[in-house]
């Protein structure tokens, strides 16, 4: 599938009155800028990325959601644990059909962030990195990551297989970092 293509269809979950970014550009991997690129980059769970790279655990805030059956659609942002320092937005569309019913309920819960949900249920589970995005925030997005329009950050697309089944298909944005590797502002 086309990165551009899928990365619509998860925007188009959530529509917004301006738009979320002002550009996307699906570019190499190997051309992704660090710190992005040991961020991004990989085959595991963003929430552990993001926990490592910043140095503590982060807060899941569920902005918006719809359960229609087995899918589940939500957009997010994570948090620097107690803090209101944002370190990622999300847009996750999940098939819980591939999961127990104790998982879909704590999933349900908007408690604690997707892979440490996967992670603590000892879920079978593969991440496929799909796409690296350099994305240049419109209104939303400066928004949600608390940075100014126009400024560029990095995202990616990625499926998570459950259970060998394709189950979870994300878009994960990281604020903007500087070179030391903090969060910038």
């Amino acid at each position: 599938m086309n990165p551009l293509d899928e990365l619509r269809a998860l925007t188009d979950l959530f529509p917004e009155s301006e738009p979320l970014f002002a550009s996307a550009v699906h570019i190499p991997s190997a051309t992704t800028p660090e710190p992005y690129k040991s961020m991004l980059v990989h085959d595991h769970h963003m929430t552990v990325a993001m926990e490592t790279y910043h140095r503590t655990s982060v807060d899941v805030r569920v902005l918006d959601r719809r359960l229609d059956g087995d899918l589940y659609v939500r957009k997010i942002v994570l948090y620097k644990h107690g803090t209101e320092i944002p370190v990622q937005f999300g847009l996750v569309r999940f098939h819980l059909q591939y999961v127990t019913e104790a998982v879909r309920q704590q999933i349900l819960s908007e408690q604690i962030p997707l892979g440490r949900v996967l992670i603590e249920h000892n879920v079978l589970r593969h991440i496929d990195l799909g796409a690296i995005l350099e994305i240049t925030a419109g209104p939303p997005l400066s928004r949600y990551l608390a940075m100014p329009v126009g400024d560029v950050t990095y995202g990616r697309m990625a499926t998570i297989f459950c259970n060998r089944q394709p189950a979870v298909d994300l878009l994960e944005i990281s604020a903007p970092l500087t070179a030391d590797g903090c969060v910038e502002g």
